[in-house]
């Protein structure tokens, strides 16, 4: 029996074996056929998704060809109106010219027909006036005849009689008419000054309004210009001014009332040309920098110049406005310049009277901060800068001296003449406004010259950066009415033959003088 358990036991592990491939088998098979499945279910869901992406694009390609079809068709229809509308407008020219036409057509008739008309009427005069001068001509003969004497002997006789009697009924007549001019002085000085504002409003506005910026070659100007102007747009739209690209050949006109915002301009600009990169985005961003830059270089001059001038406490607002008159200029004069002259003149005048210098130089540091508010207003200047004054809390005299330096209000305080006497000082003085000092030498030179041109002057003086013309004449040789009449022919000659800022006033002295000697 042994034997027999012996041989059960491979059989039966032969047994196990077969059973478990079959098992194996089946279940592989299983696996197989769910993978098999598994397959064909994800290829028939990426079938349909690859459809469903395809049918998409197809509908959105359709939709975006619609729409540019539909914009191509608004444009060209845009430009066929204008097109139309430009044909119209060129008919209506062309009527109107030929209307133009036949009217110059007719006044050529009329003018013809006048011209004949007038000169037969010519002629009718012509032997009208030879009629006239025989006849006169036989009534001297008559006259002569009669009296005794020839014409021009009565002519030299009465000429003689009324010369004394013209000199005098003259100098009358121009003492009436100057006297006259007294009373309307004040209109016909409004209307003078309106004419001068007139002529020379462009010179000034193009000195104070425009700034140019060189450029190496204008291959730069279609960079700045950019595609369509775009680049053009953006920069004015962040500054605020105009910037004018074809007028000049290499340069750019920066146009603009605020010179702030001019040199923002400017300097973004050199910025961009520096950089090279010019795009919409590029001209923001340095747009924002050089306006943050330019604000602390504005509020770092203001409070150099403060500290220069030994004035502490000012607000902060008005140190603003004082770095801001480093970029404005009053006939070429730069408004910092001048108002720190005005300081220290207003301090060394105050220190010499024995009055307040440290008020005396704040008030000539601020008396002009009213031509630099950035704001618009309806105020004079001196006002403005007055009521700027008393927004910030600064001392009452310094409020007075600002509005009154150009007589707007009543002086109250002593340092207010000072401010008004310092601002002519450093406005007026040789050089300090668009005049040389070589040039303003000769004008007095010549000034001189012309007053000593006219019989009995024998001193003349130039004063007041020639503003002034004192006239010293000979008694003996020159009466007061002449005196009187001389000043208005200098006065006029002055007019005719000399350019000069302003107005000149001709003072003639006439003196008498009783002398002897007591031995």
């Amino acid at each position: 029996m042994e034997w027999l358990y012996w041989m059960l036991i491979p059989l039966s592990l032969g047994g196990g074996v077969l059973i478990g491939r079959g098992i194996f088998k089946k279940a592989s098979q299983k696996l197989e056929e769910e993978a098999q499945a598994r397959a064909e279910q994800i290829l028939r869901e990426a079938k349909a998704k690859a459809e469903n992406m395809y049918k998409e694009k197809e509908l959105a390609a359709k939709e975006k060809f619609l729409q540019l079809k539909a914009e191509f068709d608004d444009e060209v229809a845009k430009k066929k109106n204008i097109l139309l509308n430009n044909e119209a407008k060129l008919k209506q020219k062309e009527q109107n010219l030929n209307k133009v036409i036949e009217q110059i057509k007719a006044k050529e008739a009329e003018l013809k027909a006048l011209e004949t008309s007038l000169s037969q009427q010519s002629e009718a005069i012509s032997k009208k006036r030879e009629e006239a001068e025989r006849l006169l001509q036989q009534q001297i003969k008559n006259l002569e005849r009669i009296a005794g004497m020839t014409a021009e002997e009565a002519k030299a006789q009465l000429l003689e009689s009324l010369k004394a009697e013209a000199q005098t009924k003259a100098s009358s007549y121009i003492k009436d008419i100057l006297e006259e001019a007294k009373i309307t002085a004040n209109k016909k000085a409004k209307k003078i000054i309106l004419e001068a504002i007139q002529r020379t409003a462009t010179d000034h506005t193009i000195e104070n309004c425009v700034s140019v910026f060189p450029l190496e070659s204008d291959e730069l100007k279609g960079k700045i210009i950019g595609r369509e102007g775009r680049n053009i747009r953006a920069l004015e739209a962040a500054t605020g001014v105009e910037i004018i690209v074809d007028d000049t050949p290499e340069a750019v006109i920066i146009s603009g009332f605020d010179p702030v915002r001019r040199e923002i301009a400017r300097l973004s600009l050199h910025r961009l040309v520096q950089d090279g990169r010019i795009h919409p985005a590029r001209i923001e961003e340095v747009v924002a920098k050089v306006e943050k830059q330019l604000e602390e270089e504005i509020i770092e001059i203001g409070e150099r110049t403060a500290i220069e001038l030994g004035i502490h406490g000012l607000h902060p607002e008005l140190i603003k406005l004082v770095g801001r008159m480093r970029f404005r200029s009053s006939y070429g004069q730069n408004l910092l310049q001048h108002s720190k002259e005005v300081a220290q003149l207003c301090g060394i005048m105050a220190a010499e009277l024995g009055l307040n210098a440290k008020m005396a130089k704040r008030a000539g540091l601020l008396h002009d901060i009213g031509k630099v508010y950035p704001e618009e207003s309806d105020l004079p200047h001196a006002i403005l800068g007055m009521e700027l004054a008393k927004k910030y809390k600064e001392h009452p005299d310094v409020c007075n001296a600002i509005g009154a330096h150009h007589d707007e209000i009543e002086m109250t305080t002593m340092i207010a003449p000072i401010v008004q006497a310092c601002d002519a000082i450093s406005g007026s003085r040789p050089g300090a406004r668009r005049e040389v000092m070589e040039s303003y030498l000769q004008r007095l030179k010549d000034l001189e010259a012309l007053a000593l041109s006219f019989d009995g002057v024998y001193k003349c003086y130039a004063l007041q950066a020639g503003r002034e013309l004192r006239v010293m004449v000979d008694a003996e040789n020159i009466s007061d009415e002449q005196a009187s009449m001389l000043s208005f022919e200098i006065a006029q000659k002055i007019e005719k033959e000399m350019q000069y800022p302003g107005q000149i006033k001709v003072t003639v002295i006439r003196e008498t003088r009783a002398i002897n000697y007591a031995k």
